[in-house]
């Protein structure tokens, strides 16, 4: 496989940091965020505050729109697109251009928070690939039904700690050697069937377009147009839990309503002509990897497949699908999208949000630390707790902070209900707009 691989792949370009904007600071303060738990006394937690990111093509835009020039469009109107006016009154407005710049968040960062040191990346894959074969090993050893259980979870969040690296190979934030990230990108997503160069093309385009209405790629909204002209099935499937949560195969496969195309097809509008070959070569790995498990499940039968890797492979997309929804969905205020000339790249990054995962933080390679990943997709995932501290004191209100999680985040689960029940779609006009609920759907939900 690993063969196949390398001698298939077409080396990406080599993408170089750019030199910030201002002074940087050099203080390397290491705070980790330790907190007591709630239900645990004397159980410290880290507050989630780490991420991933990636330098191919998703780096933040050499120029971004200056707050003077932000300040000068034309006025929003709130009103009408679902943002209430005692949210206004408040004294706080999410959707008003933030009183700082790029530039200034880059400069808080310490410089040793942008190196990336390929040594310790491949360190977490080892661990990570460990854990997975030990899991499997014990599993099968034990197999008893009371285990299989508990084997099902912990493997899934295996596959879903290995999906994590192998989006940091395609920010290429795991090394500065673009054939090292693609051929470890490669073998950790096709391992878990998802093609490799095809998903990371439009996670770049997630990135470069994150919180715009209609050009945003992941979980974006729709609009009420489009909402409307989708048939009960398909709302239900969009928006009735479990459903939602099982998603990310078929968008692989088809995307989400109101967008054409596959990861899969060459020649689908996700792509552009360049970028051919090196969709063809993770389609080839997807197909190898597919080929793989039937073989398997012929040597060791379809049950115990299903068991070692089915079974666990729902649990990690399910992981998948949550992780990335809550990142964009579910705070307890309402957050903006942006259109036209609204929109720009930091105030799009400044609706993500962090998430506490509790234990989990350090499983998934701190994946719940999302909007200084989401401004500087460059970073390793192991600088940005330190990062996201840094950055604070320059976000001011622009950072909401996470909800602290118990040892496992089952807290997140009532924000996804709530979510699912009310951010159905927004208005087809305005350029700041806010998620509105339809009654019908919110009635069917509960």
């Amino acid at each position: 496989m690993a063969g196949f691989v390398i001698s298939g792949l077409k080396p990406l370009p080599c993408i170089y940091d750019r030199p910030a904007a201002g002074v940087i600071s050099t203080s390397s303060s290491k705070s980790r965020f330790l907190t007591k738990n709630k239900n645990f006394p004397g159980l410290k937690t880290l507050n989630p505050i780490k991420s991933r990111n990636w330098g191919l093509n998703v780096s933040a835009p050499f120029r971004v729109a200056s707050v003077e020039e932000d300040e000068g469009r034309k006025e929003r109107n709130h009103g009408i697109n679902g943002f209430e006016e005692q949210e206004q009154e408040a004294g706080f407005d999410p959707g008003a251009p933030p009183p700082f710049k790029l530039a200034d968040i880059r400069a808080a960062i310490p410089k040793h928070c942008w190196v990336k040191d390929p040594w310790k990346s491949m360190s977490y894959v080892v661990r990570d690939v460990a854990v997975v074969l030990g899991l499997a090993a014990a599993a099968v050893y034990v197999n008893n039904w009371i285990v299989w259980p508990l084997y099902w979870a912990a493997q899934g969040t295996m596959f879903w700690a290995l999906f994590v690296l192998g989006h940091d190979c395609g920010h290429g934030s795991f090394s500065n050697d673009p054939k090292l990230n693609s051929v470890v990108g490669h073998l950790l997503h096709s391992s878990i069937l998802v093609p490799y160069h095809g998903w990371r093309i439009s996670h770049r385009t997630h990135h470069q377009n994150h919180g715009h209405v209609e050009n945003d790629e992941s979980w974006h909204p729709l609009s009420e147009k489009i909402y409307r002209s989708l048939d009960t099935l398909t709302r239900t499937l969009r928006f009735i839990l479990p459903f939602p949560m099982l998603a990310f195969p078929f968008y692989l496969w088809n995307r989400s309503p109101g967008k054409s195309g596959s990861h899969f097809d060459p020649s689908s509008d996700l792509f552009v002509p360049t970028e051919r070959k090196d969709v063809i070569t993770s389609t080839l790995s997807w197909t190898a990897m597919a080929a793989i498990l039937v073989g398997l499940g012929f040597t060791m039968g379809p049950m115990q497949l299903l068991k070692l890797y089915g079974i666990p492979y729902w649990i990690f997309v399910m992981w998948l699908d949550g992780v990335t929804y809550l990142h964009h969905h579910g705070h307890e205020e309402k957050l903006p999208w942006y259109r036209g000339k609204e929109w720009s790249y930091l105030r799009g990054g400044l609706t993500t949000l962090d998430r506490d995962y509790g234990w989990i933080n350090n499983i998934h390679h701190d994946i719940g630390t999302h909007v200084i990943h989401h401004l500087f997709p460059q970073i390793p995932h192991y600088h940005l707790v330190e990062a996201t501290e840094a950055a604070r004191p320059v976000l001011g209100k622009y950072y909401r902070e996470p909800e602290q999680s118990g040892p496992l985040p089952f807290h997140l689960i009532g924000s996804l209900m709530r979510s699912l029940k009310k951010d159905h779609y927004v208005s087809d006009t305005g350029d700041v707009v806010y998620y509105q609920t339809d009654p019908e759907l919110k009635k069917n939900a509960s």
